[in-house]
């Protein structure tokens, strides 16, 4: 149930040495729903995302994680909050030389003191869950585009985190493995409360599974729109909204 604010988002101008692609964002985003951004290419979505994880930091404003500012945080207080978010890149961004359990084992090893025996129980658990126990000694180069999205998933649940962003999640997929990827994000989401933070400009999988979404545009280095997808696209009271959601020129 959604009934508490996990992220804060305040006053963000997203961009690159000092030149914002969008200027005074402000949203924020619900503990266990699925919150996607999206918008036209080049609009500054996965810029946004990649201030929302820590990767670059922003021109300026903040990213309030459970209260605490990721932009100001250092030392252990970053890697405390950077241990409470998740990460798929777009492309899986597994290691080509281990194996998909291997790829899983590797933040428990990194960041706990745990014994391997116990590193991988929990990894297997995670592969079962994005229904990939079958795969556990392929390597990435032996997966296809789907597998190595639910591997980059299980890799990213690695440390229990209350937050998962997912970069284009549906990006390169056939239709039906798609919407097989949607079924499990929303079976996550479900049953692990866990929150999702999603960019994607697929417009099928944004209706399937988020809750709500920000619109971003381009020209106004802004948010355009916003809130629940499906009363979106039935809204002509903004044109290009309206004809980004219905795919009309």
């Amino acid at each position: 149930m959604m009934n508490e604010t996990i992220i804060n988002v305040r006053h963000l101008f997203a961009g690159y040495n000092n030149n914002a692609i969008m200027e005074d964002l402000n949203f924020d985003i619900q503990s266990g729903e699925v919150f996607v951004i999206l918008g036209g290419s080049g609009c500054g979505k996965s810029t946004v995302l990649k201030h929302m994880i820590g990767l670059v930091p922003p021109v300026s404003g903040q990213i309030l994680i459970h209260g605490e500012d990721m932009v100001t945080a250092r030392g252990q207080e970053r890697n405390r909050l950077l241990a409470g978010i998740g990460v798929a890149f777009q492309n899986g961004a597994l290691f080509g030389s281990m194996t998909v359990l291997e790829n899983i084992m590797l933040p428990l090893i990194e960041f706990t003191d745990l014994p391997r025996e116990a590193i991988e129980a929990i990894a297997r658990v995670k592969l079962d869950l994005v229904d990939m126990g079958h795969a556990l000694y392929l390597l990435p180069d032996e997966l296809s585009g789907g597998m190595k999205k639910r591997a980059a998933i299980a890799r990213a649940m690695a440390l229990d985190p209350a937050i998962l962003f997912l970069d284009e999640p549906s990006a390169g997929l056939d239709p039906l493995t798609s919407a097989e990827l949607d079924r499990l994000i929303l079976e996550l989401a479900g049953s692990l409360k866990i929150t999702f933070v999603i960019v994607t400009h697929e417009l099928d999988s944004i209706l399937a599974i988020s809750d709500r979404v920000i619109m971003l545009g381009k020209e106004e280095k802004g948010i355009i729109a916003q809130g629940d997808p499906k009363k979106l696209k039935v809204d002509p009271s903004n044109p290009y909204v309206y004809n980004f959601f219905n795919r009309n020129p």
